[in-house]
């Protein structure tokens, strides 16, 4: 096994916590600090959960705070982050694991769970490392979903 440079190890958490902020601004809803995850012009995929796909900051963005103004917690996990970095770019595949609640009409919390993948390709910028294109792929969805949802188009 090749030991890694100690750029790469840089490159790898610097990636790492770009994910983890996305993560963050996700469960906060928190958009300003999202555009620091996507560059404006990224190419999102959200279809296999019945969203978009397009541009971040033109379509993606305002998609996002609609689909997610039903849940008051959203929980993001990741793990098992394999990246390939060559030079200023970087492609990635992170599993997440992502439990979302919603009011019932009794007052309870609602719960469902969504596994899968984000597909990403990554270019580094002078401020650090972004995301230029994400496919999520979703592996599977269990639990109750809301009563009434609709995904926005």
């Amino acid at each position: 096994m090749t030991v890694p440079s100690p750029e790469t190890v840089a490159d790898r958490l610097a990636i790492s916590d770009l994910l983890i902020r996305y993560t963050v601004a996700i469960d906060t809803k928190d958009w300003a600090l999202l555009d620091t995850v996507f560059l404006a012009d990224a190419t999102l995929d959200y279809t296999t959960s019945g969203g978009p796909r397009g541009p971040y900051e033109t379509r993606v963005r305002e998609w996002l705070q609609k689909a997610l103004a039903p849940f008051t917690m959203t929980q993001h996990l990741l793990s098992n982050t394999s990246a390939t970095i060559d030079g200023d770019h970087a492609t990635s595949r992170t599993m997440f694991y992502n439990p979302m609640g919603y009011p019932r009409h009794d007052g309870t919390l609602g719960l469902f769970f969504v596994g899968g993948y984000y597909n990403d390709r990554l270019v580094r910028m002078l401020d650090g490392w972004r995301i230029e294109e994400r496919v999520e792929e979703q592996s599977w969805l269990s639990g109750e979903l809301p009563e009434g949802l609709e995904i926005p188009e």
